[in-house]
This record gives C-alpha cells, sequence and structure tokens, in this order.
C-alpha cells in the first residue's frame, strides 16, 4: 500500500474501535476518502477490525453503495422502474449510454463519468427520471440528455 493511502487509512481508522460491528461505517468513510475501496483499503480493514478480507469484500458487493474500482466524478443513474420504463426510461438510458460512450457499471476514461442503473429512484411522478450526483432530474427527454451530455464520449 502506498505511503499517502496507508496515512489516510490508519487515520480513518483512528476514529473507530477495532471492531467487526463496526465494519459498514468504516467502509463508508474509507470509500468517502478514496472514491472507492481498494483492495489494499479492504485488506486493512479487514486486518484491523478482525475478520477475514472475504467478509469486507462480501460486505463491499452485497451493498450497491460501495464500489470496488474507481468511479467518475459525476455519478449518472438513470432509473429502471416501472413508471420510467413505462415513460420511455430504456429511451433514455439508450441516449445516455450513447453520448457517454460507456454501459452502465462503466466509467468515462477521463474519470468524469459513471453511468448506473437503479431498480427505483422513488420519483415515479416525474418518470422517466436519472439523477446526476445528488441531484434529480424528472421528465426526461432525448433533447434534455443532449442538452446534459453532449458527445461526452465523442458519439455522434
Amino acid at each position: 500500500m502506498e505511503a499517502t493511502m496507508k496515512l489516510k487509512l490508519d487515520e480513518i481508522l483512528g476514529h473507530y474501535p477495532p471492531d467487526s460491528n463496526r465494519l459498514i461505517p468504516i467502509m463508508q468513510e474509507a470509500q468517502e476518502t478514496f472514491g472507492y475501496l481498494p483492495a489494499e483499503v479492504i485488506h486493512g480493514i479487514a486486518n484491523y477490525v478482525g475478520v477475514p478480507e472475504v467478509r469486507v469484500f462480501g460486505v463491499a458487493t452485497f451493498y450497491a453503495m460501495f464500489k470496488l474500482k474507481p468511479t467518475g466524478k459525476k455519478i449518472v443513474t438513470v432509473c429502471r422502474g416501472t413508471a420510467c420504463h413505462v415513460r420511455g426510461g430504456a429511451r433514455i438510458l439508450t441516449e445516455v449510454e450513447r453520448r457517454l460512450g460507456i454501459k452502465p457499471g462503466d466509467t468515462t476514461p477521463d474519470r468524469e463519468y459513471t453511468l448506473e442503473t437503479i431498480a427505483c429512484i422513488g420519483a415515479c411522478a416525474l418518470a422517466p427520471t436519472m439523477v446526476v450526483n445528488k441531484e434529480t432530474y424528472g421528465e426526461m427527454t432525448i433533447k434534455k440528455v443532449t442538452e446534459m451530455f453532449g458527445d461526452k464520449g465523442g458519439n455522434k
């Protein structure tokens, strides 16, 4: 583990007792600090709280909030819920994919955007919806997607 990462992780771990019951809050703070959970950080957390690495990895893969690879500065989440689907959500997702040049789960090469989907954002009255970071955009159209992203992925 590089020295800077180790210092940051040690600082995070210092906020918590070495108790496996604190695993999720430790992981949340680590992800907030690093932007994702690198393998070295998972190893360090596991050693600190006294659990096998596979347990930390299991928690990280069980909860959608945890990321195991770097994400973009802007997280674009497109709703795939029933209301959004009925109102054209699939077309919105396809257009976002085309504009950014990536598929759900991927990040643009410049690490500006990460594209995700979610079962339901919970803003059904505004369907189709998407969230960019923590801002919700409703009644999405192809035109709105174009205005938001242009050709970020270099696609026409």
